[in-house]
């Protein structure tokens, strides 16, 4: 019985948290972090601010949740494509339509792209950024180039995370994905070309 109790209540603490990420996401891309203050989130989520403080120590905390749901979210999806591709290549360029299409997501470009760097910092969003989608175009980028030092392809996986995310911010408000995608493709070539002995 006690069993049964302690899932109850795991269920629902998740649930409590769950709700706390949503609102907190609706809000924040509504009207930016700055803007929104705990009691707006705890009403939205129709929680006590008990509730909230005991899962997240404060507003930065939330929003850094929210934050790393979304950058799983995009990783996910860019897994979930590029699991089965023919070749290191071939992952890295339908990786990067999906990370484009992942990113259409209304207001996913301003959590992860703006609001994140300038609420978290530079450092906590590039950390964040290699343990998901970062560290996925890392990998790929050291499949399809095995000669490569390693500090070398670390730089080199920060400057093409840094294009995908200008063509994404471009994306989002409203430019072609299609020529976003083929400049990307196009450096990509490059970039295997280069590293052929």
């Amino acid at each position: 019985m006690q069993q049964t109790g302690r899932r109850t209540n795991e269920a629902r603490s998740a649930a409590t948290r769950a709700a706390l990420i949503a609102a907190a996401r609706a809000l924040f891309v509504e009207k930016g972090y700055a803007e929104t203050g705990t009691p707006e989130i705890v009403a939205a989520a129709q929680v006590t601010r008990g509730a909230l403080y005991h899962h997240f120590a404060d507003k930065a905390d939330l929003f850094r949740a929210v934050v790393a749901a979304e950058a799983q979210a995009v990783a996910e999806a860019i897994d979930q494509a590029t699991t089965h591709a023919a070749s290191p290549r071939k992952a890295l360029i339908e990786g990067t339509g999906t990370y484009f299409a992942a990113m259409t997501e209304p207001g996913r470009a301003r959590l992860l792209l703006l609001d994140g760097p300038a609420v978290l910092g530079p450092h906590a969003m590039a950390e964040l950024d290699r343990s998901t989608g970062g560290g996925t175009l890392r990998q790929g980028l050291s499949e399809a180039m095995r000669r490569v030092d390693p500090a070398e392809l670390d730089a080199l996986a920060d400057c093409l995370s840094a294009a995908f995310d200008r063509a994404a911010l471009a994306i989002a408000g409203g430019a072609d994905p299609a020529a976003y995608c083929t400049a990307i493709t196009r450096l990509i070539d490059a970039i295997l070309r280069t590293s052929r002995p």
